[in-house]
């Protein structure tokens, strides 16, 4: 039963908002409670009962007794909601700058507040019965609505869109906003992305002699109100940010080389480059004789790289090694031409060594310390009672005392353990 109790408590509130019961908003008076409760237990020990347990005992008696309530709570057994799921309902009411919202089997949602205001050129077209569809900010606020926001599901619906444009490669037309020294800005469903100088096909990239940045941005400027055919290539929903290319193959391609050219470059073998283009997942970097290859963010360093556009400049100067080509595409790395820190330190950790590591990054499944350079290992979730709680006790950028308690090397794996306090500085 307890499985169903969010459920249960909603239907409750639903289809028998009379009794006003719900913990916090218009409960019965202690007397109510308990005459209604009598047949159940005795009086006195009612009297001792908390106001949240009678309303919890008053919902479920409701439920108990009560065949059609227990059907609709069955159907719904299977369905979840949860913090940023996208639900579609009917407009049941508009009134005191709120849209009231029927979402069936989860009951009544709320538009109101901030999210009414950023929705206003919405909101005036909508009508009662009106079908919409709303990204949920709160299963439940302290008048027991679910809370919805219509800008954050157009939003995602946006980004979910790019997504499947990533996915599928499909080419878009879009309009030159802007230039500078990099590339070009292009707008696409109100977000404006960038299409970096890399990315632009043969016919429109700047081919200036001596390499002049101003004179490359004098070129981009002519391509500015002109349309493109482009690729999405990499998105950043959180960051707001979109990549796009020119190129017929996406990033990375030479599809306008002589395949002849292409097969004098060997794999494994090192070559000065220049860098062409820094996006989010990686670095472009220009080769010889036209060829260009792509540096995925993951061959950057042994270091987590979260950010190439701050580690290299367009024009900069750089060696790599060549990792693979394969369609014409070149793909290359730059740290394989450094040291393996996890070989360097085979010997040095093992399982049960403990270490001061510094805390570089938070995920989904925990935070992520440093013990050197290149070596991290993840602080898994477990050892916190909640996310809060982990995310409360390590702060980025400060150092803690772990206990290694897995050290594999070759797989670049390792697992740490929070043993206490900060590490001494």
């Amino acid at each position: 039963m307890h499985a169903y109790y969010h459920i249960v408590h909603v239907k409750i509130k639903t289809l028998f908002s009379s009794y006003k019961v719900y913990d916090g908003v218009e409960p019965f008076t202690l007397s109510a409670v308990i005459a209604f409760l009598a047949n159940d237990s005795e009086p006195h020990n009612l009297c001792t009962t908390s106001m949240s347990d009678l309303t919890y005992m008053l919902q479920m008696k409701v439920y108990n007794q009560n065949d059609e309530l227990q059907k609709l709570v069955e159907a719904d057994e299977t369905q979840e909601i949860h913090v940023d799921d996208l639900i579609e309902g009917k407009v049941s009411a508009i009134e005191n700058g709120a849209v009231y919202v029927n979402l069936p089997g989860y009951g009544s949602a709320i538009i109101f507040g901030r999210e009414y205001m950023n929705s206003k050129d919405i909101i005036k077209n909508l009508g009662i019965g009106d079908e919409i569809k709303g990204k949920i900010v709160e299963l439940e606020n302290e008048e027991g609505y679910i809370e919805l926001s219509l800008k954050e599901a157009r939003q995602a619906m946006i980004w979910k869109e790019a997504d499947e444009l990533v996915r599928t490669k499909n080419m878009l037309s879009l309009p030159v906003k802007a230039a500078n020294k990099g590339g070009l800005i292009l707008t696409w469903q109100g977000i404006d992305g960038f299409l970096p100088a890399s990315q632009l096909s043969s016919d429109h990239y700047p081919h200036v002699e001596d390499g002049s940045k101003d004179a490359i941005l004098k070129e981009l400027k002519k391509l500015v109100g002109e349309s493109l055919n482009v690729r999405m290539i990499s998105i950043n929903p959180k960051e707001g940010k979109m990549i796009f290319s020119e190129k017929t193959q996406g990033g990375g391609g030479n599809q306008n080389v002589d395949p002849n050219i292409i097969n004098e470059y060997v794999v494994g073998e090192a070559y000065d480059c220049v860098v062409t283009g820094a996006v989010d997942f990686g670095l472009f970097l220009k080769i010889d004789n036209g060829l260009e290859g792509l540096v995925h963010i993951s061959e950057i360093d042994w270091s987590l790289v979260e950010d190439p556009k701050k580690l290299y400049n367009i024009g900069q100067e750089v060696r790599a090694k060549i990792i693979e080509i394969k369609d014409n595409k070149i793909s290359l790395s730059i740290k394989a031409l450094k040291p393996n820190p996890w070989q360097l330190a085979k010997d040095t950790y093992t399982k049960g060594t403990e270490v001061s590591g510094v805390v570089i990054k938070f995920t989904k499944h925990g935070a992520v310390a440093a013990i050197e350079e290149g070596i991290s290992g993840l602080v898994h979730i477990s050892d916190f009672e909640s996310e809060e709680q982990l995310r409360s006790t390590l702060e980025l950028g400060k150092a803690y005392n772990f206990k290694i308690t897995i050290f594999d090397a070759k797989a670049q794996r390792m697992a740490l353990s929070f043993i206490g306090d900060k590490a001494a500085a």
